[in-house]
């Protein structure tokens, strides 16, 4: 388990969420696609009456109960902070947009695409950022990682990548059943996620050079 008092990759991970439920509000108040999680969860809290931090709460809830009986090292910080924040925040800041913000801007084309590309481009940054302090990951992300090593212990020449695939598909197959509908925001995460992620942990991890000898 990753529990271990690191106070700047702490502080790093909870702005990384906190990052991630500030630009996760404007990309569902555009209602151009999310992550398949937010997705699921969003349209399956819609469909039941519930808000949406108190049904990501409960299905992350029920989620870790797995991940603590299967394997715990994947827990950390990081998880905790994700699984309790993220839902409130974007319930919070969807109650303070609602207030501060014109509608209008979240459904006229130009400025709704401009909203949608910068809180996505935001988001997936914030994203990377939570990944690669390596203080734990979400309940949602541990599982498929599980699952992976499992099926690797049988099956070594198993494609890795089709289980988080088949893993999120399940998610976007849950939302849309529950009323949601996939678009481009889902697409655009899948292609430039991971490549994000790739690219801020060689600027966490850069190491400083080290100065020559006198």
């Amino acid at each position: 388990m990753k529990f271990r008092f690191d106070r700047k990759k702490i502080i790093m991970c909870f702005a990384a969420v906190f990052g991630m439920g500030f630009f996760l509000s404007f990309l569902m108040l555009c209602d151009l696609g999310t992550d398949p999680c937010s997705f699921m969860n969003k349209s399956v809290s819609s469909r039941i009456g519930m808000s949406f931090g108190n049904w990501q709460l409960i299905i992350n809830a029920a989620m870790l109960l797995i991940v603590i009986i299967w394997d715990r090292k994947h827990l950390g910080f990081g998880t905790i902070f994700n699984m309790v924040l993220i839902g409130y925040y974007v319930d919070f800041f969807d109650w303070l947009w609602g207030r501060a913000i014109p509608s209008e801007v979240f459904t006229a084309p130009a400025s709704r695409w401009t909203v949608f590309v910068t809180a996505l481009l935001f988001f997936m940054i914030s994203a990377a950022v939570y990944i690669n302090c390596d203080m734990g990951v979400a309940p949602y992300d541990a599982l498929p990682k599980i699952i992976t090593e499992k099926v690797s212990l049988k099956f070594p020449r198993f494609p890795k990548m089709l289980i988080r695939m088949a893993w999120d598909f399940s998610a976007i197959l849950i939302g849309t059943l529950a009323g949601g509908v996939p678009i481009v925001g889902i697409i655009l995460m899948a292609l430039f996620l991971g490549p994000a992620i790739s690219l801020v942990g060689k600027v966490i991890n850069r190491k400083k050079p080290v100065p020559p000898d006198k």
